[in-house]
């Protein structure tokens, strides 16, 4: 956490520091300014999840000149009552920190005497508006923010919207070079002197020129005992931070605690750029370590914590994923447990202590440790298990859903299974506060009455709500009779209220028989180390496994897109009838071989498993020759079961099944376009840098930008790719998406033969690259100036919201927010709209 304090040197001098660091001793350069002043503007209300109002940052988007002042009065509230901008003023730690900062809007300016190149660094807000482009905040005040940008000569106006806490700090520093390394947020493994091998890391480069630096990559070197190495090439964009990875040699048997790598930013040319050192902590692999690899989302270096064994041999071994809650670090939840006899615990980060919840790409965190793990550990296959606690609690209940036949047990702690629940139990609460209570939660009566009693949904709601099906974790609950399922809650928790523990007890009990419920007698939220490492919870795994396949009589699955999760054992749903709608399989092999689909188009059995395949199987009351095949494909068309043949890579499948989101992995690029005006050209770069800024944020992830004329297809090959600009504005656009039904130009978008006309309308949608079989285009993408500023929010990289395939809106969204869609909906399975399901209004 960063602040601005003032403390003494050894030598009795005053000095002031921001955060753990002398304000003129920073890293990465030397203090230019630290904000003091400023103007503050609270607008009530808690924005809808996918398509947020916002009329602050909406007006400064679209009014270049607005410049309030003190008095001004905004807007008119719902209430009645004038919106005031009012004066504010730092404490004594240089923050602009008060009560009444939450849910408002700070205002801060800055004259400067000429062009400069500065770094933005900033706290305590989520997003910012700098001279009217967006930035990600740091709203979770981790002190990671470092925004490199040019200062105008005279006014540059700096909007800040107040994150979690009401705090708000921001100064401006000077680079100490043109491109540099910041220690701030590095990714770094625990060496492990049993082993000789190579490690991976990460850390920031931050390049404060307006030239890019091509084909750059960082060579890192053993002081003093081997040559460098380099990992990759990369191209940084002009005034960006980027999280670049780096390789060392090859390190084994060292005797020190510590390990000193010397790191080299290298440009195209072999020259340095930039040089810094890092010390990695040498370890026991029978300690508690950290282990670090290159994620598939998008090439970034990722870690997970790991809670040894006491044996030391650990194959055959039990796994157990612990998954922490929020604002936990990895290394803190493996450190909870106690080192176990009998098997290896894991503990995956989310992307962050805060991260997604272990939905979306916190769901593929989790999944990519298991398998990193199990091809370290080789566990026992029978034996993985699954736990957590709080947000970890809700991982465990939603990551046992979706993947049921991955884990023998799991054991939600203080968990919640659908974060929709754990909202509507803040509501609940909300109910029992007055009006001074609620107060403090930016809250009114009226306000919690309106979120008692939420409207009916209208189509359009329903139909981009449908996209978050994979999230309501309670639509697939029968998928919890796989496993073993220990339920631990503290008596009196009143963070993760007992009456959510309590409410699954109950639903579990009305189908399921091997559960356990167990309320720790007056425990809250955390009760110590036995709210998560509890005897009984583990004993409760030793009893279980995960069963043969070819034992199996019985067997339901439900999902809501393959794209997520789409088998169990030895059926996989590969397509839907109707996209991220209720899909679901029932296996009964006591009396013959039956099998019952619900809105299933194709499904695949693999039958290797199982000693002898019958000749005959029922599917759906209709009978089906196997001819004893191993691999069998069902197709339902007309009402009929027949044997046919894989679907095409082309098609949807669980390899790319749509959601807007899911163009958000496989080593994406992000492509903005330079073939407009000024003005859009500098709208599609810093909504990709302002995305890739995010998705740092919140991902501690690395994405590369690039700009539309160094984009090429066989460069590229197989990695998704995100599309800012349209046809005319980008010059990729023609290569990736010129068989689109949905043509978005200046002026005008033609969906699939309808045409609408102006510069308003603001798009996000996802088609399959022609190219490839596994790569996803995402599009952002506006008719105009206008239409590309109503894209400007990010919420598609917060876990719980919901984007369709392909959502249309007008330049009125940060205005009436949902209100603002004119089409949205999914493509069919051959990515045709005339398969599809769309809704217009």
């Amino acid at each position: 956490m960063f602040f601005l304090a003032t403390g003494q040197d050894r030598q009795g001098n005053i000095v002031e520091y921001f955060g753990k660091e002398k304000v003129n001793e920073i890293n990465e350069g030397k203090l230019f300014h630290v904000f003091q002043k400023g103007l503050a503007v609270k607008v009530q209300g808690r924005a809808p999840i996918n398509f947020p109002k916002d009329q602050v940052f909406d007006k400064f988007l679209n009014d270049g000149s607005y410049n309030p002042s003190a008095g001004d009065i905004f807007d008119i509230d719902g209430r009645g009552d004038a919106m005031k901008w009012e004066a504010i003023s730092v404490d004594s730690t240089s923050s602009f920190s008060d009560r009444s900062l939450r849910s408002s809007f700070v205002y801060l300016s800055f004259t400067s005497e000429k062009e400069k190149i500065v770094l933005f660094e900033a706290s305590g807000h989520s997003v910012a508006l700098v001279n009217g482009f967006p930035h990600e905040g740091d709203h979770y005040d981790f002190g990671y923010s470092l925004i490199p940008i040019k200062l105008k000569k005279g006014l540059n106006t700096f909007v800040m919207k107040v994150g979690r806490f009401p705090r708000i700090r921001a100064r401006l520093i000077e680079p100490s070079a043109p491109q540099l390394f910041t220690s701030r947020d590095m990714t770094l493994p625990d060496i492990l002197n049993e082993e000789s091998m190579q490690y991976l890391g990460g850390i920031r480069v931050v390049n404060s020129s307006e030239e890019w630096i091509k084909n750059s990559s960082v060579k890192a070197a053993l002081e003093g005992k081997s040559d460098g190495l380099r990992l990759g090439l990369i191209d940084l964009p002009p005034l960006s931070v980027t999280k670049i990875a780096f390789r060392t040699p090859t390190i084994g048997g060292l005797s020190e605690e510590e390990a000193l790598i010397n790191l080299d930013l290298i440009d195209s040319k072999g020259k340095s750029l930039a040089a810094t050192e890092v010390t990695l902590k040498v370890k026991s692999k029978n300690d508690y370590h950290k282990r670090t690899f290159l994620s598939e989302i998008d090439n970034s270096v990722q870690y997970f914590s790991v809670t040894p064994t006491t044996e030391p041999a650990t194959e055959n071994q039990a796994l157990f994923l612990s998954v922490h809650g929020a604002s936990v670090e990895a290394t803190n939840q493996a450190r909870a447990y106690k080192k176990k006899d009998w098997g290896t615990l894991i503990a995956p980060t989310n992307r962050r202590p805060f991260g997604f919840a272990w939905e979306d790409w916190g769901r593929i965190d989790a999944m990519e440790v298991l398998a990193e793990a199990k091809s370290i550990y080789k566990p026992d296959p029978q034996k993985v298990y699954l736990t957590g606690h709080s947000m970890g609690g809700h991982g465990t209940w939603y990551l046992g859903a979706t993947y049921p036949d991955h884990f023998a047990a799991i054991a939600p702690c203080a968990g919640y299974p659908d974060l929709l629940e754990y909202r509507n139990s803040f509501t609940r609460r909300l109910r029992t506060m007055n009006a001074e209570q609620l107060k403090r939660f930016g809250m009114t009566p009226e306000m919690v009455a309106e979120m008692s009693n939420p409207p009916a949904l209208l189509p359009m709601d329903a139909m981009v709500q449908r996209a978050g099906n994979p999230s309501r974790t309670l639509k697939i609950k029968r998928n919890y009779l796989h496993l073993g399922v220990y339920i631990l809650h503290g008596e009196k928790d009143n963070v993760v209220p007992t009456f959510i523990a309590q409410d699954m007890r109950k639903t579990l009990g009305e189908y399921h028989n091997d559960f356990v419920y167990y309320e720790y007698p007056d425990g809250t939220h955390w009760y110590g180390d036995h709210s998560v490492d509890w005897p009984q919870l583990f004993d409760f795994f030793k009893a279980r496994k995960i069963p043969e396949t070819s034992s199996l009589k019985k067997l339901e699955f439900y999902t809501t897109s393959p794209g997520v999760s789409a088998s169990s054992h030895f059926v996989t749903i590969q397509q839907q009838e109707k996209p991220f709608e209720l899909s679901s399989f029932n296996f009964n092999n006591e009396e013959g071989f039956t099998i019952d689909f619900e809105n299933t188009a194709t499904a695949e059995l693999d039958l290797s498993s199982f000693e002898s395949v019958p000749e005959t199987i029922v599917v759906n009351d209709q009978e089906i020759k196997t001819g004893s095949a191993k691999k069998l494909v069902l197709k339902h068309v007309d009402d009929k079961w027949e044997i046919g043949s894989a679907a095409p890579k082309s098609e949807k499948g669980p390899h790319r099944n749509g959601g807007f989101k899911d163009a958000f992995r496989n080593n994406v690029v992000f492509v903005y376009g330079t073939k407009g005006s000024a003005q859009e050209n500098d709208w599609n770069k810093m909504k990709a840098m302002f995305d890739a800024e995010t998705f740092y944020y919140r991902a501690n992830g690395k994405v590369e930008v690039i700009r539309d004329t160094d984009f090429s297809a066989a460069t590229y090959k197989d990695r998704n790719v995100v599309i800012y600009g349209n046809s005319d504005s980008n010059g990729a656009w023609k290569a990736l998406l010129k068989d689109c039904p949905i043509q978005v130009e200046t002026g005008k978008v033609v969906i699939n033969g309808v045409t609408l006309s102006g510069k308003q309308w603001g798009s996000y949608f996802v088609y399959p690259r022609q190219d490839s079989d596994v790569a996803t285009i995402g599009v952002v993408t506006g008719t105009g100036l206008a239409g590309m500023k109503a894209t400007y929010p990010n919420h598609y990289m917060v876990n719980g919201t919901s984007f369709p395939d392909f959502t249309l809106f007008d330049s009125s969204a940060l205005q009436i927010g949902l209100d603002a869609i004119k089409c949205a909906g999914f493509f069919g399975n051959d990515w045709s709209m005339e398969t599809g399901d769309f809704q217009w209004k």
